[in-house]
């Protein structure tokens, strides 16, 4: 079994309510979650407005498979939204 994860940093400065923000963030999710069999949710800076940091974890049996889907969730994620991404950190183990 091979696990993969990924965080992502997103910036996005339009954003001036935390309401706004979890606007963003939840479409985000809910539409990588309906494309990819993937989970991933918001595990740091939820207190602050601009900031977004996404966790995704995904598991397969070939290391390959998991690197090619992480890296198309990254790219759809990073097509599917005004913010910003600051930073990327990818895992497979």
């Amino acid at each position: 079994m091979i696990m993969g994860t990924v965080i992502i940093k997103l910036y996005a400065p339009w954003v001036h309510s935390l309401k706004e923000k979890r606007m963003v963030v939840q479409s985000l999710i809910k539409k990588a979650r309906n494309r990819f069999n993937i989970s991933i949710a918001e595990i740091e800076e939820t207190d602050k407005h601009q900031s977004i940091v996404l966790g995704i974890g995904c598991v397969s049996n070939s290391t390959s498979h998991v690197n090619s889907i992480l890296t198309e969730v990254v790219n759809f994620l990073e097509s599917n939204t005004e913010a910003e991404i600051v930073d990327v950190q990818m895992e497979i183990i």
